[in-house]
């Protein structure tokens, strides 16, 4: 047997995981958060942490039930010890990315080999969508784990060499990831992977399948990850369930309610460059996926279950009227798993051709970066993109030195060598990206105008947010704000609270005359409109979004 295919050491094993950890983590606190999510998903864990309040979410204050409480919880935790810094803000995004890694390489591993495990969760690991939602302070990637945790527990409890006791066991796992899917972002935890299990089962006939999934004790599992908290939140607050249920899911499923409406092609352009540098092997291995594999339990068939579950998440998320990038990420692992079987297999003539297409995109990428600035608007100015130009052609040049000299391992047969060169060089192209973002923080962030506005801050001084929202700006100033005429995503908070806020404009000029001192943060138009019309306030602050005022 060739060497490049045995095992690898458990040392040099040990150094790709610290070098992936170190090139995943590193930069976790680099970046200013930016809005509208991450300050929204920073904000809502501070507010947990100040009240003591961990069942009913706020934002601003506001009663806020778009989404369930895990997250806001392990915020709340890393807050609690080590701080409200931007890292804390993204860590559970990034841990639930890196265990999702760590997650594909055990279940390669176990359904194929050590060899496709190690590849698969390369893949992973460098893909630009996944690595850029494990950076990113939201929900997606949460959920996407504790779903992917799901899938990988079925499949392996369902593999024809699982033991009695393993499949038992994996099945109790796969209802506890299905209990903490739901806590993540609500019912497509369940109700994706459970589409997935009969729409399989219809296609292969597997019935045998429903005798091994442990029904009765995985729902009590299901049941005790799950009711408690939905229990607590809708005794605090009868409202809850209707909107949760009805508003949150049923109708921004069914209607253009969320205003997220796009083509149904959205997800298209999505995989094909969210999966990048890894193009080429993925259409690969979706062509090969669904070849039938010897096996004696039952007829049950792992890659046909990964090609189902990454067929019905890309359809769901099609048909629906609410889309949004990182919708999609789900199916990467299924994805990564299947491109790393197949990565196992191939020869290095093969991989080395699959790796030549990077080749042109990296030039592209390298050349067509200026085009960035064409972005530039009042808001956003040019010369922030000329600051992150170089940052991506940096990363493009990471993907081009990583294909030339993987495209080199390869045709030596150094597969496994070639594959590790181009993950690093992805995730060095991810973290040129990710820095390089940063240029644009005046513009997307609140974080240095909010420390212009630290000096004067004083203990229960008004702060009015007037027809405007800046996610981020609450979270830096460790303090919510009073809206005035702009509900922005908390009008249903404050339907149930209409005393917290201030209705129209007419109402807030009357309070401000009134006010000894106070604060408010308006767009450079509406400070226009009130300088125009004699309001008396003082500029303490501004940027290209906003400008902040104090009574004079």
């Amino acid at each position: 047997m060739n060497s490049n295919r045995s095992a690898t050491p458990q040392i040099l094993l040990w150094l790709m995981f610290a070098l992936t950890a170190i090139l995943w983590f590193a930069t976790l606190d680099h970046n200013a958060l930016v809005r509208p999510d991450e300050g929204r998903y920073a904000e809502i864990p501070r507010e947990m942490v100040q009240s003591g309040d961990w069942v009913t979410p706020r934002l601003n204050d506001l009663k806020y039930f778009e989404k369930p409480a895990l997250q806001y919880w392990a915020t709340a935790v890393a807050y609690s010890m080590f701080g409200e810094h931007n890292w804390t803000a993204r860590l559970w995004a990034a841990l639930t990315g890196f265990m999702g890694i760590l997650l594909v390489y055990l279940t390669g591993s176990r359904l194929y080999n050590q060899r496709a495990g190690i590849m698969a969760a390369l893949v992973l690991a460098s893909s630009f969508l996944y690595f850029a939602i494990g950076h990113i302070n939201i929900l997606d990637m949460g959920v996407s784990f504790f779903m992917s945790l799901s899938l990988a527990a079925l499949v392996l409890a369902q593999r024809p060499t699982a033991t009695e006791s393993e499949t038992r066991w994996w099945m109790y796992v796969c209802w506890a990831g299905m209990g903490l899917s739901m806590l993540s972002k609500g019912l497509i935890g369940v109700a994706i992977p459970g589409a997935v299990l009969i729409l399989y089962t219809l296609i292969q006939r597997d019935w045998g399948l429903w005798k091994r999934l442990h029904l009765t004790i995985g729902l009590l599992i299901f049941a005790a990850i799950t009711v408690p908290w939905f229990v607590m939140v809708s005794h605090a607050n009868p409202e809850f369930l209707w909107f949760f249920f009805i508003h949150e899911h049923v109708l921004r499923y069914l209607t253009p309610i969320s205003g997220r409406v796009h083509p149904w092609y959205t997800f298209i352009p999505v995989v094909l460059l969210g999966i990048l540098p890894w193009l080429a092997p993925m259409l690969h291995a979706l062509w090969r996926g669904w070849e039938r594999r010897p096996t004696t339990l039952d007829n049950f068939q792992v890659n046909r279950m990964l090609m189902v579950w990454i067929a019905f998440i890309f359809v769901f998320f099609s048909v629906s009227h609410s889309k949004l990038v990182p919708y999609i990420l789900p199916i990467f692992p299924a994805l990564a798993l299947l491109i790393g079987e197949r990565l196992s297999k191939i020869s290095g003539k093969t991989l080395a051709w699959q790796i030549s297409i990077m080749v042109p995109i990296a030039l592209a990428a390298w050349w067509f970066a200026p085009l960035a600035s064409k972005g530039a608007s009042a808001e956003v100015p040019a010369a922030l993109y000329d600051n992150f130009i170089p940052w991506i052609q940096a990363a493009a040049l990471c993907w081009l030195v990583g294909a030339v000299m993987a495209m080199w391992l390869a045709r030596r047969e150094q597969i496994i060598a070639a594959v590790s060169v181009m993950a690093v060089a992805g995730l060095l192209m991810g973290q040129s990206v990710y820095i390089g973002y940063n240029a644009l923080s005046p513009a997307s962030s609140a974080y240095l105008i909010a420390q212009q506005i630290k000096p004067y801050l004083k203990p229960g001084v008004p702060f009015y947010s007037v027809a405007m929202y800046e996610q981020t700006l609450p979270p830096y100033l460790q303090r919510t704000m009073t809206l005035v005429a702009h509900p922005d995503e908390m009008y249903f908070g404050i339907e149930q609270e209409p005393h917290k806020w201030i209705p129209d404009v007419a109402t807030f000029l009357q309070l401000w005359r009134q006010q000894p001192y106070a604060l408010a943060v308006m767009s450079p138009v509406y400070y226009q409109q009130f300088a125009e019309q004699g309001l008396p306030m003082r500029v303490i602050a501004r940027d290209t979004r906003r400008v902040v005022v104090e009574t004079p």
